[in-house]
Formats: C-alpha cells, sequence, structure tokens
C-alpha cells in the first residue's frame, strides 16, 4: 500500500512514528472527451480572458479575489513560507472524546495509520487505550499545506484518522429551503412508517451493497468493445523529409545503373522539380577539302 505522509502522533509526552495510507479509493469511470470529427481527444488551454492569449505557466501568478474583479497577488515565496513554518510532520492529539458526540456530517476522508520504525510498541498501546476508554483523539494535522482536524480511532485492529471539517465548514442547517417547522402526520401514519422501518432493519454488510451504474457502464464498455464499436483517432500529419529523401536516393541509385537508356524528355527528381534537359551541343565543321593545285601549262 502506498505511503502517502511520514510524521507522527503526538499526545503528551508520547511520540509515535507512523505512515499515512489512503483507506478508500474513487472507482468512478472517467470518461474522455473526444473530437467528433476525428475522434481524438481534446486538450484545454489556459486562456486569458482579455488579451485571449494561451497562458504559459510561467506566467501564471496566485490571487485571492476579495470582491469581484479585485484581487490580492500572492507571490510564490510567501506562499513557500508559510509551507515551511506550518509543515510541522506530526498529528498532535489535543482532546479525547466520545465517537458518538461527533456528527457523520463533519467526517471527510480516511487514512490508515502504519507504525513506522520503532513505533510498533507505542502504536499497540494507543490503540489499545482507545479500545479500553471507548474514545476517540481529536488531533490536528497539515496535510498537502492545508491544517486540518482529524478523528483518530480503531478500525478493525488498525488506527486509522478520519479527517473531519472545521465548524464553519458545515453550513446550517437552518438555512436549507422549505423544511417544515412541524410535523403535520397522522399516529396512523407514523406507526405504519415505523412498521416498514422494521421489516426493512437488518444488520449492516457493506459487501452486499454495489454501485449499479458503474457495473452496467463497464459491461456497456465492454460489450462494445467486444463488439469492435471502438474508434481510434486520426493520426496527426506530421511533416517529414524521411520519405522525400529515400526517394531522391533511389531515384539517384536507378539514374546510375548501367544501360539505363536516357530519356529525352525532361526527367524530374523525386522532389517534383523539372530537371533542365542538356543543350545541344553545336556540330563539328567538316574539314575543308584543299583545291587541286592548278597545272601551268607550257606555251
Amino acid at each position: 500500500m502506498h505511503t502517502m505522509w511520514k510524521g507522527s502522533i503526538s499526545f503528551g509526552l508520547v511520540n509515535i512514528p507512523i505512515k499515512l495510507h489512503t483507506a478508500t479509493e474513487d472507482k468512478d469511470i472517467k470518461l474522455r472527451t473526444l473530437h467528433n470529427k476525428c475522434h481524438a481527444p481534446i486538450k484545454y488551454e489556459k486562456v486569458c480572458t482579455v488579451c485571449e492569449e494561451e497562458v504559459k505557466p510561467e506566467d501564471i501568478v496566485k490571487a485571492y479575489e476579495y470582491t469581484k474583479g479585485k484581487f490580492v497577488v500572492l507571490d510564490e515565496e510567501d506562499l513557500e513560507k508559510l509551507r515551511k513554518e506550518n509543515e510541522d510532520k506530526a498529528v498532535e492529539i489535543i482532546d479525547f472524546v466520545k465517537m458518538e458526540e461527533i456528527d457523520p456530517i463533519y467526517y471527510e476522508r480516511s487514512y490508515y495509520m502504519s507504525p513506522n520504525e520503532g513505533g510498533g510498541k507505542a502504536y499497540s498501546l494507543l490503540r489499545k487505550a482507545l479500545q479500553e476508554s471507548q474514545k476517540v483523539g481529536l488531533a490536528k494535522i497539515v496535510i498537502r499545506s492545508k491544517e486540518q482536524l482529524a478523528v483518530i480511532r480503531v478500525y478493525e485492529n488498525t488506527l486509522v484518522m478520519e479527517t473531519i471539517h472545521y465548524p464553519d465548514e458545515v453550513r446550517k442547517a437552518s438555512d436549507v429551503p422549505n423544511v417544515p417547522a412541524e410535523d403535520k402526520v397522522t399516529e396512523k401514519e407514523l406507526d405504519t412508517a415505523i412498521m416498514l422501518i422494521d421489516q426493512l432493519t437488518s444488520e449492516f454488510e457493506p459487501e452486499k451493497y454495489t454501485d449499479e451504474y458503474r457495473t452496467a457502464l463497464l459491461e456497456l464498455i465492454e460489450s462494445k468493445r467486444q463488439g469492435k464499436e471502438f474508434v481510434t483517432a486520426a493520426a496527426k500529419d506530421t511533416p517529414s523529409n524521411v520519405t522525400d529523401l529515400m526517394a531522391a536516393l533511389q531515384a539517384s541509385i536507378d539514374r546510375t545503373k548501367p544501360g539505363k537508356a536516357a530519356s529525352t524528355e525532361g526527367r524530374k527528381v523525386a522532389t517534383g522539380t523539372d530537371v533542365p534537359k542538356a543543350a545541344a551541343k553545336p556540330a563539328k565543321a567538316a574539314p575543308r577539302k584543299k583545291a587541286p593545285a592548278k597545272v601551268k601549262k607550257e606555251a
């Protein structure tokens, strides 16, 4: 199991070196978005809303919008300084409370805790103490630069840390609209509802519950794949000089083969340009014949 955090649990003078492992996983089926024309994946670019230009990562800064259209820019150096100041690798237990006092609405994410080197005995001690006291530890921890509240409890002989929301992160139930203020039900309706609840009451067995939509979607994907109903992204055209070079080399070889008659027509090389015809050489002038010597007649 992958270790995503290393540190220690501390309460009083006790310090337990531990590792955190993510206890749950997201099994949602991720669907990609493709261009309907060529079935290639679509990429999303960061574009400035004013300049309408694509923004490079090095040109991006972080800011807090304190009112509409007005921002406080935060330098990366300032943020890094805060991160280092709060990056105390410790799960500090600040209180021990009864688990039933914490409403499930506060719970966020679960992590398994395993003892790091030399922490086995202290780990067992805390686990046993929590079981005997029937309490859970309320702690603070910094994960990925965010300080969070957490509950440390025992689950199947393993210590588990549950991150929980701060009170100001949980919205008030009184703000939910259209909630009836009073119960306007008859005694008969209530008795019938309770009877139905009793009939449907059973022990919690998590194994019997499945994500039916995810199962059906996976079956649909597999049936389409087996039926060859899948698409492949069109290949992107990339200019290359390799083919032209090989064609040019082959054409050169063909032209230099012995016994190959040269064409009288204009030839084209692999690049498609015409080869000019060789200029005709002027014919050699025939040697002039000497006139026969005249014989002088005697008188």
